[in-house]
């Protein structure tokens, strides 16, 4: 059996996390699988979002959650169709705004926030594929 590659971004957790439903209500994510620790608490469970991959796994000795390291070393971006209304759910559902929607002069409209784990994710979309080409070969 050949297998696609693929990417799927695993998302540390704190450890002792029961209540996961916030992907569900910000963007729409599907729950794949779970797999609780004995005390009902997440182990790893995984999400799908308009096809595409992502993972929750709880903390470990070399991938601690962002509340351990008190920050993140990745922003997941996610583009969808409309950034102000996924934006705007993410907030509903819990999520803090780090930087409003707004179009860039690279051809991007894009909003930043982060999740209630810590996660930063940039919602964004790609207005203008001729002036992101153009501000990439002219930089």
């Amino acid at each position: 059996m050949n297998q696609k590659t693929t990417f799927v971004p695993v998302l540390s957790v704190s450890s002792g996390i029961t209540d996961i439903e916030f992907y569900k209500k910000a963007f729409g994510a599907e729950q794949l699988w779970r797999i609780n620790n004995p005390d009902g608490t997440i182990h790893v469970a995984a999400f799908l979002i308009d096809g595409a991959q992502f993972r929750l796994h709880e903390e470990g000795s070399r991938t601690p959650s962002p509340g351990k390291t008190h920050g993140t070393t990745v922003t997941v971006a996610l583009v969808v169709d409309d950034v102000h209304s996924v934006v705007e759910s993410a907030m509903t559902a819990g999520a803090v705004l780090v930087s409003p929607v707004k179009d860039y002069e690279y051809g991007y409209r894009q909003g930043e926030i982060q999740d209630p784990f810590g996660h930063c994710w940039l919602i964004e979309k790609l207005l203008s594929p001729e002036t992101l080409d153009n501000f990439v070969h002219n930089a």
